[in-house]
């Protein structure tokens, strides 16, 4: 193993460690279970790897796709968490996100798997590719999406939010220019992603192990009230809505 891949490799198990020694010296791990289970899922994913690679070296190929299929499921639930600690205080809002960013989450996992079964390899390699191409890039946009909702709102992130968020957007961000690129930026593009990809993940560890320090929990904004109180009007048309068509339907269905 290369200097700089040992490096990077040992960098990130020393700080996934330190955040899941921090979690349970502070009780972080009971705000954010989801996340401290991918934390150490990655920490175990590393450490089966190294041992696969050098004593199994066979089994390395089904090894690595079938952890880094099970690392973009975690991810996926890690946003799903960071919706539910942002939105906690808006429970209709919160609601109807979760909804709408699984139903994407369903739809982008359907057109991967599909587009998937048209290569012979479709079972291993290319099938988790295209699938932690699709979910990866869903969570960035559903990161935005949310990021993009708090500055509208005026809602303030919490310090430990605040890092989780910073720091998996940085990680995602990463990995999505990866997949856009890697096929089409040549051999030196490739080595160089090869180091900065992974690299993103150390600084994303070295974020949260800076925000996550201590607990900070999510404070509820005065002003935000309002993009619930729209959500409930909303709600409420869409209600009355559906009870007029529902009512129009039943005196058609009666002639």
């Amino acid at each position: 193993m290369r200097m700089l891949d040992y490096s990077i490799w040992s960098g990130s198990i020393v700080l996934e460690a330190i955040l899941l020694y921090r979690a349970f010296r502070t009780r972080l791990r009971s705000y954010y279970p989801v996340f401290y289970i991918y934390i150490f899922f990655v920490l175990t994913q590393s450490v089966l790897r190294l041992f696969i690679y050098h004593y199994q070296s066979r089994f390395y190929p089904y090894t690595y796709w079938l952890t880094e299929f099970l690392g973009v499921a975690l991810g996926c639930a890690v946003v799903f968490e960071i919706y539910r600690v942002a939105l906690g205080s808006y429970p209709g809002t919160a609601r109807m996100a979760r909804r709408l960013l699984a139903l994407i989450f369903v739809g982008a996992l359907a057109k991967a798997i599909a587009d998937a079964t048209n290569d012979t390899g479709w079972w291993a390699e290319v099938t988790t590719m295209d699938i932690e191409r699709a979910m990866r890039t869903v969570q960035a946009l559903g990161i935005a999406a949310l990021a993009a909702l708090f500055l509208v709102y005026s809602i303030p992130f919490a310090r430990n939010l605040k890092g989780i968020l910073l720091g998996y957007g940085l990680f995602i961000g990463a990995s999505v220019m990866w997949f856009t690129f890697a096929q089409s930026g040549g051999e030196r593009f490739r080595y160089f992603w090869s180091y900065l990809n992974p690299a993103s993940y150390d600084v994303a560890l070295c974020l949260w192990v800076v925000y996550l320090w201590s607990p900070a929990l999510q404070p509820v904004s005065s002003a935000a009230v309002r993009m619930e109180e729209q959500y409930q009007q909303i709600a409420s048309r869409t209600r009355r809505r559906l009870a007029d068509a529902r009512g129009y339907l039943a005196k058609v269905m009666d002639r």
